[in-house]
């Protein structure tokens, strides 16, 4: 059973304010012909930092491959692959008060998704003086950015997701609502490889997901230079 630290209110996701995506839709899409309405502010660039770029990792764990592995207290989302390899992704997470654990499953999955931010969510952004749409059609200036995994659990939609963002500069950051973020290239690489039904672990503070062995040996070199 998911467990929530105290004061998570319904999850979400942050109010984008603005979009730097390199990432279009796909041309000719309703996406393309119907642009996103977001506020646009100034920002100071701001860059991922290098040990959150995707790596092939070491990874020692008993979790089967196809399994997802969430260290939200590393910002490191793992793909297992099996004999003692992983594909390790630099993620942004919940901030305080809305940090999260448990074992769910991918439930859907969703390209350039649509947002529809929680009631909650827009009461509680409104009174910040952030007023956030009740629905904004999927593209590049979308917060979920260019692939949405939907986390259920009992068969029932937790609210969660993992997705993409126009934020790239808070991947390795406590941004969030609770919802997993990851850069664009790597949640449509993501996207490739893991299936409705896989199962994601999912560390939060407190570790209050269960049992979960999994330790990271570094970059795993021979696969690095050579592939495979």
């Amino acid at each position: 059973m998911i467990k929530l630290m105290p004061g998570l209110a319904a999850a979400g996701l942050v109010l984008s304010l603005m979009s730097t995506s390199a990432f279009a839709a796909p041309a000719g899409s309703d996406n393309t012909q119907r642009p996103a309405q977001v506020v646009r502010v100034a920002q100071m660039p701001k860059y991922v930092k290098p040990q959150f770029k995707r790596k092939k990792v070491r990874l020692v764990t008993t979790e089967a491959a196809g399994t997802v592995i969430i260290d939200t207290n590393n910002k490191y989302l793992y793909l297992v692959e099996g004999n003692n390899r992983a594909t390790r992704y630099g993620i942004g997470v919940g901030r305080d008060g809305f940090g999260w654990s448990g074992i769910v499953k991918i439930g859907r999955k969703a390209e350039w998704p649509a947002w529809t931010p929680p009631a909650e969510m827009r009461r509680r952004e409104a009174a910040k003086g952030h007023i956030i749409p009740a629905y904004q059609e999927g593209g590049e200036d979308n917060p979920l950015g260019a692939r949405a995994m939907y986390l259920y659990q009992g068969g029932r939609d937790t609210i969660f997701r993992i997705h993409g963002t126009n934020q790239p500069w808070t991947i390795g950051l406590n941004m969030s609502s609770g919802c997993i973020r990851m850069m664009n290239a790597d949640v449509m690489h993501l996207y490739d490889r893991a299936a409705v039904g896989t199962k994601v672990i999912v560390i939060g503070p407190g570790n209050k997901q269960g049992k979960v062995a999994f330790e990271d040996r570094g970059i795993d070199v021979l696969r690095t230079m050579f592939g495979g």
